[in-house]
């Protein structure tokens, strides 16, 4: 039986950064030989909100197995040229929300639970630009989705970003759930600088990403009050800039301010759990 951590044709590593989707390119080099064929490429999309930790996992990963990751970041929109991206680096990759706030600006209101479009547009989309900038026509494209996470999986046949592409998740198809993921990463001698919560890195991702739990998001500003600086800040603007509905991030919910006055103040935690089911970013 072929192995689900082959490709056939030109493939894809969508590398999130965190340990789900780090484990899947290790299997991939593994099945491999040891050495990613020259169709075979690896992505990592940087938004400008990861932890500083997520970065040097990337980083680290590369250098450490010896594999080329390929950064990338979305764009503002050129008149002449359409939609851009950049590569970058460790080094020159945003720190400050730098692509998420042109994003902002670009479309004129907030990504929300009703329209979760940052995932489309800052990771998904520029990582096709950039392919098809070095030839690709068509590609199957591997996500970090496990085992035990069926539905994320089975909504990849309703993703659809382009008829040249095709999504599969290798470690479900192996049978691998988070319990594997965890004992692979102990067995390492490096990891993610993230605190692992029964398989589970609440810090991943953006930061305080909206389809976080207001008891999450909480915690994590109440850990390092500077996180919420950015958030607030772009809901300020887009009220500013009259959006309306589109000013928020979250209706239901407090808003970013209030939650860090709340966390600044030692508030009650939120008494539900208000978190969301993402849209694409993975673990």
């Amino acid at each position: 039986m072929n192995s689900p951590f082959l490709f056939d044709g030109p493939g894809v590593i969508s590398f999130s950064g965190g340990r789900t989707s780090g484990m899947m390119l290790w299997m991939t080099i593994q099945a491999y030989g040891g050495t990613l064929p020259a169709d075979v490429t690896v992505c990592f999309a940087n938004t400008g909100k990861e932890e500083e930790a997520t970065l040097e996992f990337v980083r680290d990963c590369g250098e450490r197995w010896g594999v080329p990751i390929v950064w990338i970041e979305n764009r503002p929109r050129n008149e002449a040229r359409g939609k851009e991206f950049a590569v970058v680096d460790f080094a020159t990759a945003s720190r400050r929300g730098e692509p998420f706030a042109d994003l902002h600006d670009e479309k004129k209101f907030l990504p929300n639970p009703v329209a979760r479009f940052c995932t489309a547009e800052l990771k998904v989309r520029p990582m096709q630009r950039y392919l098809k900038s070095i030839g690709l026509v068509e590609w199957t494209t591997f996500i970090g989705m496990r085992a035990d996470e069926p539905l994320r999986v089975a909504r990849l046949a309703n993703q659809d970003y382009g008829k040249h592409e095709v999504k599969e998740a290798p470690l479900a198809a192996a049978g691998l759930t988070v319990a594997d993921v965890s004992a692979f990463w102990a067995a390492q001698d490096f990891d993610l600088g993230l605190p692992n919560m029964s398989g589970k890195t609440m810090h991943g991702n953006c930061d305080l990403c909206f389809l976080k739990g207001g008891n999450q998001v909480l915690s994590l500003i109440r850990e390092k009050p500077s996180r919420a600086l950015w958030w607030i800040q772009q809901e300020k603007n887009a009220q500013t800039a009259g959006s309306g509905a589109g000013g928020w991030f979250r209706k239901d919910r407090p808003s970013y301010q209030a939650m860090y006055d709340m966390a600044m103040n030692h508030g009650e935690l939120f008494p539900f759990d208000d978190a969301l089911t993402d849209c694409g970013c993975t673990d």
